[in-house]
């Protein structure tokens, strides 16, 4: 006797009647049939690895909303990946790193985007503003409108973010429930 489970006839159902509707709308917006293709495949794999998809009243917003977020992450990689490709061609041939070792630092790139990319809206910016920007804590107070004893906070909780994701192997689980 085999059970079906409801989780995959939900999955199924929702891509049998949106699947051409999504490729579609993102055709419209990316000009490419291909990257539409590849980003709507990549909205419902999502859908799939969340492992469970709550009762939809616009599922069409709902898949909106995830393939726009997959579209901002796979821009900024390739923007982080055009940056680094930038900076390598106006170094010297000889002070060029190997193939090999640009493909594992775009790859190292991707993955410390997708960390800080993990945090809660107001912790990014905070961490983004403090390590990039070198912007002190009470100036990042000021433009965010919190108080520096908050920005304090957030800054040692995407310290923290970091570390345990470098050195622990994953993020902490608050910090995904955050968001």
């Amino acid at each position: 006797m085999s059970t079906i489970d409801p989780f995959s006839n939900t999955v199924t159902e929702l891509y049998q009647a949106h699947h051409g509707w999504l490729h579609g709308w993102l055709r419209k917006k990316l000009g490419c049939s291909h990257r539409a293709a590849d980003l709507a495949h990549d909205t419902f794999e999502r859908i799939w690895k969340a492992g469970a998809t709550p009762a939809l009243e616009q599922p069409r917003a709902y898949l909106t909303v995830i393939a726009k977020r997959l579209a901002i992450n796979q821009f900024r990689r390739q923007a982080l990946e055009q940056a680094y490709l930038e900076v390598l061609a106006q170094r010297p041939e000889h002070h060029a790193p190997s193939a090999e070792d640009q493909v594992a630092v775009i790859e190292t790139l991707t993955e410390v985007w997708r960390l800080i990319d993990g945090m809660p809206e107001r912790r990014r910016r905070v961490f983004l503003m403090a390590q990039l920007e070198g912007q002190p804590h009470a100036e990042i107070a000021r433009q965010l409108g919190i108080t520096v004893n908050v920005v304090h906070k957030e800054a040692a909780a995407a310290l923290q973010h970091c570390y345990l994701a470098i050195y622990a192997g994953q993020a902490p689980a608050s910090t995904q429930a955050a968001r």
